[in-house]
């Protein structure tokens, strides 16, 4: 599966109601797992973000699926990248010709 780390904003609207925000991160993880992937880390952040999430998922196709039914709640804003792992890494580089 791939790995994705996604950057993540309350917005007003999820910041006057963080109190429900347990709630939505349960709500979240089986978003994942009902698409067959899996939120692997959480982190409450400081600064310019958040929140910060580490998950897995099939393709690129079901992460932004969920980052779009998230985002369409009103709670958050979110920014999704794809990461490649230590061995992912050390094979693209190796196919470098």
């Amino acid at each position: 599966m791939a790995t994705y780390v996604s950057l993540i904003r309350y917005t007003d609207q999820g910041i006057r109601n963080v109190k429900e925000s347990p709630a939505r991160l349960d709500a979240a993880k089986k978003a994942f797992q009902g698409a067959g992937g899996e939120l692997k880390q959480f982190f409450l952040a400081m600064g310019e973000y958040d929140i910060v999430m580490i998950s897995e998922a099939p393709n690129d196709e079901t992460v932004a699926t969920i980052a779009l039914s998230l985002g369409s709640l009103g709670n958050v804003r979110t920014e999704t990248m794809r990461v490649f792992t230590e061995s992912e890494y050390r094979k693209i580089i190796g196919s470098i010709r």
